[in-house]
């Protein structure tokens, strides 16, 4: 009985999708099958001999294309006879329907994902938090796969790799925080005045010259110039860097000089660096600190890294200073300092802070021996950390196995805290932490808790959503709309702000490609570092401040330091020198807005040459949340002109005027075109290369929908009068960073609800986060 129903309701479903085909019939013979017809065929579409079998993901995706493209216009081609409106809403109606109604029984079924791991970010953050430890795990584990964010799904990958290194990387966490429980911890400072800083202790010395009681790193040019081997630090760890009384000597004509503090061995055997920080050195004396892990046996670097070209004198690699040699008077910028301080530091918390955290509810002497019952006390504490790391209470059911390793251990006579790390480690290793296992439809409370967690904190709820899971008080919009403000206002949001700029604006690539230093010699540390902190600040503020999402495309306000402001040739604005970055008033039409921000020009370009496909594309499904599909295949890529002899322009003229790729570029070159104005490294030209021997920079353009521009001011004035498109857009972002998922075709009613909730608030950033967030497409799987 049950085959035969499923079998009448199979051929209903065929009966059914065939009758709409014949309704969609007229409409497509009219206006489609002109050129998607079984000989032609353009864009490898053939919607003659195409089912219309909405139930079926691969045939819905290609229907979903279809509906897109002519709701945007781009079909029927703008060449050809456009339909009357009431014909073309009817037709995306009887289109659109099926396909909701089909996506959306998909999404009820079955999930936007199947599931999802943490990231190695997200499992970094939420050891440390679970252990109240700061030890890097990153290098442990396998690395992402380079895709739009981390955390989609069909992006991740799970294999023996990533498991084994899982299995280390707990381990290795767990080994860090019983030893910081149970030893005394390790304290280190030490003070280092200037006439050590500069001694010799062995050959080929490059470090700074004593002079005037003071050290003072010069501009020379060396290798590994700047190091100071007194500096080396006994062990791993976190350890504050105390650089007193820096003071610039010759600085430029910002009254800055900019250096870079690095860690590393200081040799050519292992010659990678690591940044800790950029000095801002100005004529008045400050001294300053910088928090960085550094490796055993490492030691620091004070470098000038100014993108002036005066270097001081030098011969070979061992450099002498003599008392009758004064750098400063021959013009040579240097950075003088009284001493650096280094001390050793624990950031997430001192040896009580981890005791806490292993056995909370036990007194400093029960921990070596579990008390008077250890027994019942390792069953306790495997059930509440078991309970923290896999977010949602715990049965007894599931949590004896673990409880049996702990016991199994201690009664072959191993220590209570060892038995105890076997427990850990078994639970770290779970799928339960490793993985968001989550059932199809409304998440529950604990559900919630994770997502909104690892979200906007990166890491595992803590007490006070835990407790409200509980309580199951989540689903209250007013506790809900609290807990997401509580969670933007702590200090752990840093790690969200930073984690979603690195991934949906690519700051993490930055330094994937390097300037080529002939043309591009003013590019160094301090003004990458510089970039990078402008556009934080800037998304910070526009989050903090709840304002509109047009700041992306023009703004009254920006961020800058003295070595941006030199850099956009901003020489009027108030910037403070030595203030670091600063909030600036600035006028819309200068250099204001996301987009005219230097880390963008850098991401979008290689080292060398930028180009307008590729910024294009960026900005369009980035900034515009406008889907760009991939070439299709046999189209040969456009290399730039290194030399800039020939136009980017000229050759995308001849590749545009095929139908295979015309339609496409429609879309993603006006916005290339626009950010043509500005290098590889964000400043802003008229020309590819040299004057008079350089073909000229034309940023002019029609945007998709016929709006002209001459330049990336008229497309700015253009785009900012957008702001549902961009509010979109972001909040697309926020969900496919939140969820794990892509958005889907039954996702576009959720997305009208975002959009007219944040209208009210003039589509704040802040709160198209908080509508995000209480929407079906964040709370359900």
């Amino acid at each position: 009985m049950r085959l035969t129903i499923s079998l009448f309701f199979l051929q209903f479903a065929a009966w059914a999708s065939a009758g709409l085909k014949e309704d969609l019939h007229p409409f497509l013979e009219t206006h489609c099958y002109e050129c998607h017809d079984d000989f032609d065929a353009e864009g490898d579409l053939n919607l003659v001999d195409l089912d219309f079998e909405p139930s079926k993901k691969t045939n819905r995706a290609v229907w979903e294309k279809v509906f897109l493209r002519v709701e945007e216009g781009e079909m029927p081609p703008q060449k050809k006879k456009r339909p009357e409106q009431e014909l073309l809403h009817g037709f995306l109606k009887q289109l659109g329907t099926p396909l909701h109604h089909a996506d959306q029984q998909d999404l009820e079924s079955h999930g936007r994902v199947n599931g999802r791991r943490l990231t190695t970010e997200e499992y970094e953050y939420a050891i440390h938090d679970l252990l109240n430890i700061d030890l890097p795990l990153k290098d442990f584990l396998t690395a992402e796969s380079q895709g739009e964010f981390e955390t989609n799904a069909q992006d991740q990958q799970i294999s023996h790799f990533h498991l084994d290194n899982f299995l280390n990387a707990a381990t290795q966490a767990l080994d860090h925080a019983f030893a910081r429980a149970l030893k005394e911890e390790s304290n280190y400072s030490r003070f280092y005045q200037p006439k050590e800083l500069t001694g010799r202790t062995r050959g080929n010395y490059r470090g700074p010259e004593f002079r005037d009681q003071k050290a003072i790193s010069w501009s020379l040019g060396i290798q590994f110039y700047g190091r100071m081997r007194q500096t080396v630090v006994p062990e791993d760890g976190w350890y504050r860097i105390t650089v007193k009384d820096v003071h610039a000597i010759n600085p430029g004509n910002d009254n800055v000089l900019w250096g870079t503090l690095q860690t590393g061995s200081g040799d050519s055997f292992e010659p990678l660096l690591f940044t800790a920080g950029i000095i801002e050195a100005t004529a008045q004396p400050r001294t300053m600190s910088f928090d960085v892990w550094m490796k055993g046996g490492h030691l620091l670097l004070l470098t000038v890294d100014d993108g002036k070209k005066h270097r001081g004198p030098a011969n070979g690699g061992d450099v002498r200073f003599r008392p009758d040699v004064d750098l400063a008077k021959q013009g040579v910028p240097g950075i003088a300092f009284h001493g650096i301080n280094v001390e050793r530091i624990y950031p997430n918390g001192k040896r009580w802070a981890v005791r806490n955290q292993l056995f909370p509810g036990l007194e400093s002497g029960e921990i070596a021996t579990g008390g008077s019952n250890p027994e019942v006390e390792i069953k306790r504490l495997i059930a509440l950390f078991a309970s923290k790391a896999f977010r949602r209470p715990v049965t007894a059911k599931e949590v004896a196995p673990y409880q049996h390793l702990a016991l199994e251990s201690l009664r072959e006579e191993e220590s209570f805290p060892t038995a105890l790390q076997v427990a850990y480690h078994a639970i770290l290793c779970s799928p339960n932490f490793l993985m968001f296992i989550e059932k199809p439809g409304k998440l529950d409370d604990h559900e919630i808790a994770a997502r909104l967690s690892f979200l906007l904190w990166r890491s595992v709820p803590d007490q006070v959503l835990r407790k409200l899971a509980d309580q199951g008080a989540l689903r209250h919009p007013k506790v809900y709309h609290e807990q997401i403000e509580r969670l933007l206002c702590d200090p752990k949001s840093a790690r969200f702000l930073d984690s979603f700029t690195n991934q949906w604006l690519d700051l993490n690539r930055i330094n994937f490609t390097q300037p080529d230093p002939r043309r591009f010699s003013n590019y160094d540390i301090p003004l990458e570092q510089s970039m990078l902190a402008q556009t934080r600040r800037f998304v910070d503020e526009l989050i903090a401040q709840d304002l509109t999402v047009t700041n992306l495309i023009r703004s009254d306000f920006t961020f800058l330091n003295a070595r941006l402001q030199s850099h956009y040739w901003l020489k009027d604005l108030p910037v403070k020198p030595g203030g670091g970055i600063q909030k600036i008033s600035i006028e819309p039409n200068r250099r204001s807005g996301l987009v005219m921000q230097g880390a963008i020009h850098k991401v979008t370009a290689d080292g060398s040459v930028t180009s307008p496909i590729i910024r294009g594309v960026w900005i369009n499904e980035r900034i515009l949340g406008i889907e760009i599909p991939p070439p299709p295949p046999g189209i040969p890529a456009i290399e730039p002109d290194i030399r800039g002899a020939i136009s980017i322009r000229d050759q995308l003229a001849k590749h545009s005027t095929s139908s295979s790729c015309a339609s496409c570029h429609r879309r993603i070159d006006p916005s290339g075109f626009a950010l043509e104005s500005f290098d590889p490294i964000g400043q802003f030209r008229t020309r590819y290369g040299k004057r008079n021997q350089s073909a000229k920079v034309d940023p002019s353009g029609i945007t998709p929908d016929g709006q002209k521009f001459g330049g990336i001011q008229q497309w700015r004035e253009i785009y900012a009068k957008r702001p549902r498109l961009l509010a979109k857009a972001f909040a697309s972002q926020i969900l496919k960073f939140g969820t794990g998922g892509e958005l889907h075709f039954s996702d576009r009613a959720h997305l009208e609800k975002i959009l007219e909730e944040s209208s009210k608030k003039n589509y704040g950033m802040r709160s198209l986060i908080h509508a995000a967030l209480v929407s079906d497409i964040f709370l359900k799987k």
